[in-house]
């Protein structure tokens, strides 16, 4: 990076909090999804990144240039990361059913969307492109949480962002045989919960001119409360989930169901009849896949409020699963309140 420079690094390392401001800078974006890798979270991943940036401040003299700035600073989020989940023993690792095979990311509680906005922008290798796309996936972060925190962090360290063996194994004050041990067997269960599709999915960024019109008939569907249009864009063995609180759920559990014409159904009431929601959406994008925010006004209302944030998952020349997070991560998506 431009700003990592020698006089800039001497100039933080002696207390000039606006080099130390330029240097953490160039870095704040990746160290967010990097955080995010390893708990889940988009507003722990930002409270980590703060506290990583307050202990690197505090321990600034403690850079000594065997490494670069970048990892050093990645060496304190990944430790930040791991002292966190100690503190929350309820959140290390998902719990569900032993079968292999993918689960929705509404299952595991804590696992919230990522913003395509705050992605970091600085990598450019077509390789790590496709890497750094990847693994903010739904699926690929819902199995996450499948890991123990030290295989997460090793999987993250080694195959995400090519440390070797011995550099994790220093940073996680182990053994190299018991990184690769982890790494393995990080990668036996990564390949047990993700689909075996995943190379047919089409990201926001690679949607062809078909896959976007799509999702513009998606879009305009939803706020016509248009049924018959709405499944004629579907899979007939669409997936569909909800975290609690999204979408009309207003069990305290999360929901799912497979099969078009089951889940087409389930909505009707909420669009047929005198009492019928009316719908306003805007389109985004999350976690590398398009997106739509939906707003409800009921009868009555004057505003359209937070309905649900769903996430598109799309096949072919069709929406192949739909995962519906609650409007508290509206505010970490920069929408509006109401509409």
């Amino acid at each position: 990076m431009a700003a990592e420079d020698e006089a800039t690094v001497e100039a933080a390392r002696a207390g000039d909090e606006a080099a130390f401001a330029r240097l953490v800078g160039e870095y704040r974006r990746e160290l967010r999804v990097h955080c995010y890798r390893l708990v889940g979270s988009f507003d722990d991943a930002e409270d980590l990144v703060q506290e990583t940036l307050l202990r690197g401040w505090r321990r600034r003299e403690s850079f000594q240039g065997r490494s670069t700035f970048r990892a050093w600073l990645y060496r304190i989020a990944t430790n930040a990361c791991l002292d966190f989940l100690r503190r929350r023993p309820e959140r290390r690792q998902a719990e569900f059913a032993e079968e292999a095979g993918p689960v929705p990311a509404v299952a595991v509680r804590w696992l919230q969307p990522f913003p395509d906005a705050q992605l970091a922008t600085t990598v450019t290798e077509p390789d790590a492109v496709v890497v750094a796309r990847e693994t903010v996936e739904l699926a690929f972060l819902t199995a996450m949480q499948f890991l123990r925190p030290r295989q997460r962090a090793a999987l993250v360290l080694r195959d995400i962002l090519g440390w070797t063996a011995q550099e994790t194994a220093e940073l996680l004050e182990t053994s190299v045989e018991s990184v690769n041990s982890s790494v393995q067997r990080a990668r036996a269960e990564m390949r047990r919960r993700t689909p075996d599709s995943r190379e047919e999915w089409a990201p926001a960024d690679r949607l062809d001119a078909a896959q976007q019109d799509l999702v513009r008939r998606y879009l305009h569907a939803t706020e016509r409360g248009d049924l018959d249009a709405l499944a004629a864009l579907m899979r007939e063995d669409l997936r569909f989930s909800q975290a609690p609180g999204a979408g009309g759920n207003m069990t305290p559990d999360p929901v799912w169901q497979q099969g078009r014409d089951i889940i087409v159904a389930s909505w009707a009431p909420a669009y047929v009849g005198a009492d019928r929601i009316e719908v306003r959406a805007i389109g985004t994008r999350a976690n590398g896949c398009p997106a739509v925010a939906a707003y409800a006004r009921v009868p009555g209302d004057r505003t359209f409020v937070p309905f649900g944030l769903v996430v598109l998952r799309v096949e072919g020349a069709l929406i192949a699963e739909i995962t519906c997070f609650g409007p508290e991560v509206f505010a970490s998506f920069d929408l509006p309140a109401e509409l």
